[in-house]
């Protein structure tokens, strides 16, 4: 069983930035993608940045490219989230997730929450202006 513990959220101003944690059990040799969801209030989760387990291939939602990146730490099991330029409707309760995807006709779908039995219990970030 994985389990992932997220921290560094907090509230900040537009413009500002934070760097998400997420901390893993050693289990995550059972993982191939780790990644970053958000859920704002009153809306669906979405995916916003993914990642091969161990380093390599990268995702990111449109709405954030250029802004954050992901990263790990392979000795330490952490995958982080530094997040740039914050604006208002990146507010929202972000959660770490990590699975072994299985390809669908040659492509991975890493942003996808339906891809995802291991989640953390999240980090609340705040940006205001």
């Amino acid at each position: 069983q994985v389990q992932l513990v997220e921290s560094g959220g907090g509230s900040v101003l537009t413009g500002g930035s934070l760097r998400l944690s997420c901390a893993a059990s050693r289990a995550i040799s059972s993982t191939n993608w780790m990644s970053w969801f958000r859920q704002g209030s009153g809306k669906e989760r979405e995916g916003v940045a993914a990642m091969v387990t161990g380093g390599g291939a990268t995702r990111y939602a449109d709405s954030v490219k250029g802004r954050f990146t992901i990263s790990q730490d392979n000795f330490k099991n952490t995958v982080y989230l530094q997040m740039n330029s914050l604006k208002p409707e990146d507010t929202a309760m972000y959660y770490c997730a990590a699975d072994w995807l299985i390809s669908r006709g040659g492509r991975w779908y890493p942003l996808d929450t339906s891809e995802y039995s291991h989640w953390g219990q999240g980090t609340q970030v705040t940006v205001s202006s």
